[in-house]
């Protein structure tokens, strides 16, 4: 990616994440934001688990790894020994901070689904001003992951906990970054509004992600793109298909990613007669390639912060059907940019699956949706939307 040089400022930061899932390409939300931070600060110190260090886009950057089990995604050991490695994992990465917070002139948590409470315990004891971006509804993220665990009851204990934490965490840091208005009450915000700056960082290359086929010779081709998890609604989806095969038997589907659920995915798409492909896990290069067979992508997830895969459909042509959450009403309008559905229960995602591609209008909808993406996810305003808030604080 060929991003235009800016002057830096003398500013030192350290980017704290908590770490990273065990699948390729969980890290590209974090990379972004690096690469957004990089034309802004002198120097950045990375802490996080499981990030490659091979894809650092700077030499200014420093990473640190805590050696430990990612602390998302649908958990594989018991909640008492998550929540014991949980706590393992903080203590590693208060102590990695501990050791360089002389360095850096503020902490910024770049943080979902979990609370890094003692992290931030840490940077306010050494006096540095600390930012949290707040990615997600981390409580719901954390109650989707767990609800199916402790007879049912592993959810709800998560969610309580996780609350806790999280307003913890808002009440000690100096700002809190969400992607949109509309996010701060959807994440239950709204007590700290004098805290609240509005920014993101995402942006797109657009010689990667583009129009190379038209969607007039497309294939009816459905796909969703994404991580295999509970929160995602991947199952939903999977259990629409034969719904939408009902009325539309020559549509057929493509699922592409990795996660927890991928055991599940791979059983229903083997029983549906070739009519659903598993690609499993792509390397992010590739995606414009699928992006672009594609003539309608669904996201129908339970939460959302702003997904990056719905900003790539957009520039690739591709018209998207996802629910309202998160930020997504902010770019997606139904007709106009794309479109929406009431909810992510199976009956609903096939109904607006067949809405969509028999929509009159589908191909202005896409021209729409890439006019809005070019206009608003660039690197330039993401870089100087957060400038002007870190120089602020």
């Amino acid at each position: 990616m060929r991003i235009k040089k800016q002057p830096a400022s003398n500013l030192k930061i350290c980017l704290v994440s908590i770490p990273l899932g065990e699948w390729k390409g969980s890290h590209i939300l974090v990379l972004n934001f690096l690469h957004v931070l990089v034309p802004i600060a002198e120097e950045i110190h990375l802490i996080t688990g499981n990030y490659p260090e091979d894809d650092l886009p700077s030499p200014k950057i420093q990473l640190t790894n805590v050696r430990n089990d990612p602390i998302t995604g649908y958990p594989k050991r018991g909640l008492i020994t998550r929540a014991a490695k949980y706590a393992a994992t903080q203590l590693k990465m208060s102590y990695r901070l501990a050791r360089i917070a002389s360095q850096v002139d503020m902490v910024i948590f770049f943080i979902g689904g979990c609370a890094l409470l003692l992290p931030m315990l840490t940077a306010k004891l050494r006096r540095k001003k600390t930012i949290i971006v707040a990615v997600d509804a981390g409580a719901v993220v954390s109650y989707n992951h767990y609800r199916q665990t402790l007879w049912g009851m592993g959810g709800l204990i998560t969610y309580g906990i996780g609350s806790v934490l999280q307003r913890l965490d808002y009440q000690l840091c100096d700002k809190i970054i969400v992607y949109s208005p509309i996010l701060v009450q959807k994440f239950g915000l709204e007590r700290y509004k004098h805290k609240i700056s509005i920014a993101h960082e995402h942006f797109l290359d657009f010689d990667r992600f583009n129009v190379q086929k038209p969607l007039n010779e497309r294939d009816n081709l459905i796909g969703y793109i994404g991580r295999l998890s509970q929160e995602k609604g991947i199952l939903n989806f999977m259990e629409a298909i034969p719904k939408v095969m009902e009325t539309r038997d020559k549509v057929k589907f493509l699922i592409v990613g990795a996660g927890q659920l991928r055991p599940q995915v791979e059983e229903y798409a083997s029983k549906l007669n070739n009519k659903a492909k598993f690609v499993g896990w792509a390397p992010h290069d590739e995606l414009p390639e699928y992006l672009n067979k594609l003539k309608l992508l669904v996201l129908p997830s339970c939460t959302e912060g702003l997904p990056n895969i719905v900003l790539e459909a957009m520039a690739c042509g591709t018209p998207v059907l996802a629910t309202p959450v998160g930020a997504t009403p902010d770019i997606i309008k139904d007709g106009e940019t794309g479109f929406t559905m009431e909810n992510n229960c199976p009956e609903c995602i096939a109904e607006n699956i067949v809405r969509a591609v028999n929509h009159p209008n589908l191909e202005q909808i896409t021209c729409n949706a890439r006019a809005l993406v070019e206009r608003e996810f660039t690197h330039k305003i993401a870089v100087e939307r957060y400038k002007n808030i870190l120089l602020a604080v």
